[in-house]
């Protein structure tokens, strides 16, 4: 698809930062570093989580880490497919518009950007519903919920983010060569379109960040209720606080990478032009996210981090678990 004033690709002209390819422009050794930083990470992740539902027994952590094992697959294919299509430019200073004519690759690239980006926000808040559900409604979840249904969800996620990146390629946006050359994106340009995708983009992005964070703390406040409650005693939660704080974490973390870019790609289609050096700056930092979290699930299997969490947030709950776990409670000490 060629501009019809130009001869220049559609995918590489009128772009909207306006593209400038530098050859020169940034190290390979910064993206080599940090995307096999973040492929190590997620690898060790994902090990650690097969461990973990090798053993676990409880329902709701199971389904717990099925969702978390969707997010770990998700963030090492996103760096794994964007990672090695970045440092392959920085290797062979290859010029796409050159040799990317058609603007395939293009639009595989703006296709991951979008698809990898969007899909731990809405995995984020596909748990935090998960968990709010679990919680303040513990048995309709324990009648619905199913692993095969909870693998579905992680599908459905997969599928949705899927068809949002498709849609620039029937012409509801469009995909473009970002400075210094070596990625594409979404075109923040005056074109309705092109506005109209953006706005999409950044909202999916936002409207997750937002249901995340409110239903994770109501699902708090329940947990709070429950364990310094006066039923604290019946119920045992030790294992929904330490799911709790994971959650938090992970949205946390989300939150601090994404919400500069989306919040800069809602402003500058509504208020354009954008500018190059910044996009590219909170496109580095939302990386930064899938470096981060699965540093959240490798820690949380450390058990003397578990029982501290426990300890602190719930008192109770860990010593009546140390009295289950050994079956009785050891009696006082008598001084004579």
């Amino acid at each position: 698809m060629n501009d019809t004033n130009n001869s220049t690709p559609i995918c590489y002209s009128n772009t909207s930062t306006p593209f400038k390819y530098d050859p020169n422009m940034g190290k390979v050794h910064y993206s080599a570093t940090f995307t096999t930083l973040g492929l190590t990470s997620n690898l060790i992740a994902f090990i650690v989580l097969i461990k973990s539902c090798q053993r676990v027994q409880s329902r709701s952590r199971s389904f717990f880490l099925i969702f978390l094992g969707g997010l770990v697959v998700t963030d090492f294919m996103g760096l794994l497919v964007t990672g090695t299509v970045v440092v392959s430019f920085y290797i062979t200073r290859v010029d796409w518009s050159q040799k990317d004519p058609t603007c395939h690759f293009c639009n595989f690239m703006g296709m991951s950007m979008v698809f990898y980006g969007l899909c731990p926000l809405l995995l984020s808040a596909t748990m935090a519903v998960e968990r709010f559900i679990g919680i303040n409604h513990p048995f309709a979840r324990s009648t619905s919920m199913s692993k095969g249904r909870t693998v579905s969800m992680v599908l459905m996620v997969w599928f949705v983010a899927g068809c949002i990146s498709l849609l620039p390629l029937t012409g509801f946006g469009s995909y473009h060569i970002q400075t210094p050359g070596s990625w594409c994106f979404l075109n923040v340009s005056p074109e309705r379109n092109d506005v109209a995708f953006s706005l999409l983009f950044s909202l999916v992005g936002l409207i997750s960040i937002t249901v995340s964070f409110l239903l994770n703390t109501v699902s708090v406040v329940t947990l709070i209720k429950v364990c310094c409650g006066p039923d604290r005693i019946q119920r045992r939660r030790d294992h929904e606080v330490e799911m709790m704080v994971q959650l938090i974490l992970i949205m946390l973390i989300a939150t601090i990478c994404w919400c500069p870019l989306l919040i800069y790609i809602l402003r500058s289609a509504v208020t354009f032009p954008a500018h190059d050096d910044k996009i590219l700056f909170y496109i580095r930092m939302a990386t930064f996210n899938q470096i981060f979290d699965p540093w959240i699930y490798i820690m949380f299997q450390v058990s003397r981090l578990r029982s501290l969490l426990r300890k602190l947030l719930c008192p109770e709950v860990a010593s009546r678990s140390n009295i289950l776990s050994y079956g009785y409670a050891l009696p006082p000490v008598t001084r004579s």
